[in-house]
C-alpha cells in the first residue's frame, strides 16, 4: 500500500517558514508496511498522476478550499481521499462532501484504525476521537520525509496541546475541547536531542500556560543549549522566575497575542487576563530578559471604531515591539465567536477563501473600513520609519530582527 500525505499551500505565499508538524506525526503513526510520502505544497508541486492508494490531506480554514481542489483532482484519478485538521473537525459534514472519509479530532487513536479499515475495504465515512490522545511515548515525527533546507526554521517540536484559556475567537481551544495536556518533559528532551541545528520552534499554543510545568520544562531544556522561539500568553511577564528560566533555557523570542488596547474588547473576547494598563511594563520586563516579542493584534471587536488602527500603530512604535502582525477578527467555524455572529446574523460570507479578512459586519465601522484599516496598519508598521524606530536602539539579535522586518515589508507590498 502507498500513502501520500499532503499539506495544501497557504494563501498569499504564507508557507515555508516552518513545516507542518501534524503531517509528519501522521507519517510516524503509519505502520511500517505502508509506503508513505509527504508533499508540502508550499515547497513542492503535487504530482496528481503519482501511483498511490490513499491520499490524506490536512487543512485549516484558510487552506481548506485548496484542500478540496486537491481532493477532487485525486478522486478524479480514482484515488481514495481522507480529510482532517481543524476545519474538517469543525464542519465534518461539509468536508465529507469532498472526501471518502473525514478524521474528526486528534489522530493518534484514529489513524491506525482508519488505515486498517482501508486495507480491509471497509473505510468509514467519519472517524471520531473516542478519547483524548495519550501524549506519553509519542513516535518521533518523520522529519526525514521533508526537505529540511526548504524551511527557514525546520525544527518544530510539540510539548503540550491546548490552552488553559478559552478565548472566544480561538479555533484551537474548540479543537482540543478546552483541554490543556502535556507530554512528559523527559520525552520532549529526548526528541530534542535527536535534532540537528541550533534553533527550535515550539508549536504549543501556550507554552507558558501553566507556569509550574513551564518551569520544569525550561530547567530540562537548559542543558540542551538550543535557541528557541515559542508562543504564549502575556501572563508570561507576571512571573519573574519563569522569565529568568525561559531566558536561561535559550528563549530568544515569544509570539504573544495582545489582541487589543481596549479592555472592553478583551472582555468581549474572554481574554481579560490581558490587562491593557500593564502592557508597557510587561513588554519592558520581557525585553529586559533578552527575549524579543512578536505581538499580534486583532481589529474588529464590537468596541472598535476606526480610530483603533492609528492608536495601535502608535503603541507598537512607542513600545518598540520587535515585530507585529495584524488581522481582522475572524469567526472560524466551531468557535464561540462564530456561533455568536451566526445568531446575530452578522456573518456576510462562508466563502472560506475570504477568511483571512473581514467576513462579518462590525458594529462601529464598515466591513471595507476594517479590511483597509488592517492593510494600513501593516504598511505603517513595516515602513522604514517604523522599522528603525522600533529596532534603532535594539541590542539583542538586531540583524535577525532586521531581516524579519524586511521580510514582512516585502510581503506587505503585495497587500
Amino acid at each position: 500500500m502507498r500513502l501520500l500525505l499532503v499539506v495544501p499551500r497557504a494563501p498569499g505565499g504564507g508557507g515555508g517558514l516552518t513545516p507542518n508538524l501534524s503531517i509528519v506525526v501522521l507519517a510516524a503513526l503509519t505502520p511500517q508496511d505502508i509506503e508513505v510520502s509527504v508533499i508540502d505544497e508550499n515547497i513542492d508541486k503535487i504530482n496528481f498522476d503519482e501511483e498511490v492508494d490513499l491520499v490524506g490531506i490536512t487543512a485549516m480554514t484558510a487552506t481548506v478550499l485548496r484542500a478540496y481542489e486537491i481532493a477532487a483532482a485525486f478522486k478524479e484519478k480514482g484515488k481514495a481521499v481522507v480529510l482532517g485538521g481543524l476545519h474538517a473537525s469543525a464542519v465534518p459534514e461539509e468536508a465529507s462532501q469532498h472526501a471518502d472519509s473525514v478524521v474528526i479530532g486528534e489522530a493518534e487513536e484514529i489513524w491506525p484504525r482508519l488505515l486498517h479499515d482501508f486495507q480491509a475495504g471497509r473505510l468509514k465515512k467519519f472517524y471520531r476521537r473516542r478519547e483524548w490522545a495519550n501524549l506519553e511515548n509519542l513516535p518521533v515525527p518523520r522529519r526525514d520525509l521533508l526537505k529540511a533546507k526548504s524551511y527557514r526554521l525546520f525544527n518544530t517540536v510539540e510539548t503540550a496541546r491546548g490552552c488553559p484559556f478559552h478565548c472566544s475567537f480561538c479555533s484551537v481551544s474548540s479543537y482540543f475541547g478546552n483541554t490543556y495536556r502535556f507530554r512528559p518533559v523527559k520525552d520532549v528532551v529526548k526528541e530534542i536531542e535527536t535534532l540537528e541545528g541550533k534553533y527550535l520552534f515550539f508549536v504549543d499554543d501556550n507554552i507558558v500556560g501553566i507556569p509550574r510545568r513551564a518551569k520544569e520544562l525550561f530547567k530540562a531544556l537548559t542543558p540542551c543549549k538550543k535557541k528557541w522561539i515559542g508562543q504564549g500568553s502575556l501572563t508570561f511577564a507576571n512571573d519573574d522566575e519563569l522569565l529568568k528560566l525561559a531566558a536561561k533555557s535559550g528563549c530568544i523570542a515569544m509570539f504573544i497575542g495582545f489582541e487589543s488596547l481596549s479592555q472592553a474588547s478583551l472582555r468581549e473576547a474572554s481574554k481579560s487576563f490581558n490587562v491593557v494598563k500593564h502592557y508597557e511594563k510587561a513588554i519592558k520586563k520581557i525585553h529586559a530578559h533578552g527575549i524579543s516579542i512578536h505581538a499580534a493584534f486583532i481589529f474588529g471587536f464590537d468596541h472598535d471604531d476606526e480610530s483603533v488602527f492609528e492608536k495601535t500603530v502608535e503603541f507598537v512604535n512607542k513600545t518598540k515591539l520587535d515585530s507585529v502582525s495584524f488581522s481582522a477578527l475572524i469567526p472560524f467555524p466551531g468557535t464561540p465567536l462564530y456561533r455568536k455572529l451566526i445568531k446575530e446574523n452578522r456573518i456576510i460570507t462562508k466563502d472560506w477563501s475570504k477568511y483571512s479578512g473581514a467576513v462579518f459586519q462590525p458594529k462601529l465601522m464598515s466591513q471595507e473600513a476594517l479590511d483597509e484599516g488592517c492593510k494600513w496598519a501593516w504598511k505603517e508598521c513595516y515602513s522604514y520609519k517604523s522599522i528603525f524606530t522600533r529596532l534603532g536602539s535594539l541590542k539583542r539579535h538586531w540583524f535577525l530582527h532586521l531581516l524579519l522586518n524586511l521580510g514582512y515589508k516585502k510581503w506587505v507590498r503585495s497587500l
